[in-house]
């Protein structure tokens, strides 16, 4: 099995006014997709940290450190060719959204719940005019479509680099709510994002803490930080 990897040809990056937005120079040549389509950036922002993370590579290329240009890709070659079918998947989270799924016991747990989850759900209210029900236990109650619709338009709304940052918001926290949450600025990310872990953060209260559990944890938080930071930068 071959051990190459690409190693770094240029002497340095730069970002450049590009039809429909901004790109990143290498050298002068023009920096592709890995489906080889132009990496057109909609803000000098996005731009910027892409052009940083390919100064920042050494000898050879490490894609592991370069998550701007990883969530810029996936925009560009996947989402923009599925935008129906991500949103609408990421709007089905709303019809099983962890902040709904109550405990049934311990009382303590109930009420922890009931402590950071029901001011996320009122927030829903206030701000997404959506109402959200909560119930006890873990079989699936559907929500009402009158709660759902608006929730999907919403998502159908944003635009392919928003949606591509939304989708790790939403799956990694469990919550279409907190995936909004965490998008509008209702409380900092880090904050959303220790919500979104209450049940494991009451596990590890009761039973210690996993090694393991714990590494697995934190690259989905550094995941989720970084979802809030594109999604802020693509517009």
């Amino acid at each position: 099995m071959s051990d190459w990897k690409p190693k770094r040809f240029w002497t340095e990056s730069a970002v450049v006014d590009a039809e429909g937005g901004y790109t990143v120079e290498l050298d002068g040549r023009r920096v592709k997709t890995p489906a080889k389509a132009a990496l057109i950036l909609p803000t000098r922002s996005m731009a910027e940290e892409v052009a940083a993370e390919w100064d920042a590579q050494q000898d050879v290329i490490d894609p592991t450190a370069m998550p701007f240009t990883r969530s810029a890709n996936a925009a560009i070659d996947k989402v923009r060719h599925q935008h129906a079918e991500v949103a609408d998947m990421l709007a089905d989270y709303g019809d099983s959204d962890l902040l709904c799924y109550r405990a049934t016991h311990p009382q303590e747990l109930q009420e922890r719940q009931a402590e950071q989850w029901d001011p996320a759900l009122d927030w829903a209210a206030d701000m997404l005019s959506v109402r959200l029900r909560p119930v006890v236990g873990v079989l699936h109650q559907p929500q009402s479509e009158m709660a759902l619709t608006p929730l999907r338009q919403r998502v159908h709304e944003l635009n392919d680099f928003q949606l591509a940052a939304f989708h790790d918001l939403v799956s990694l926290s469990g919550s279409l709510i907190l995936g909004f949450a965490a998008a509008q600025n209702w409380r900092a990310a880090e904050e959303i994002w220790r919500i979104s872990r209450l049940d494991e953060l009451w596990q590890i209260e009761q039973w210690g803490h996993d090694d393991e559990a714990h590494a697995v944890s934190e690259t989905k938080r550094t995941a989720f930080l970084h979802a809030k930071k594109f999604f802020d930068i693509s517009v």
